[in-house]
């Protein structure tokens, strides 16, 4: 089995309409939708009304669901 070494998680801000779906279908609460903070220093998506999606990414395991349950395919996931 390949060893995953790292995974990046894409969100198209421009084409999320926050839904909360990927928030909720989320197995390890990597996801987090709250209001814009221009000012954290976490990966954060700013995505309509105001609002962003913000990664953990050192809980993300990659598992994809995420992506299967965003209505709008805003999010791609990579691994290296």
């Amino acid at each position: 089995m390949r060893k995953v070494t790292a995974i990046a998680l894409d969100i198209q801000g421009r084409i999320c309409t926050g839904c909360n779906n990927c928030v909720v279908a989320c197995p390890v609460n990597a996801l987090e939708l709250t209001v814009a903070n221009p000012a954290t220093k976490k990966k954060t998506y700013n995505v309509l009304n105001g609002k962003a999606v913000v990664v953990n990414e050192d809980v993300c395991n990659g598992c994809g669901i995420c992506l299967m349950v965003c209505p709008q395919r805003a999010i791609t996931l990579t691994t290296e």
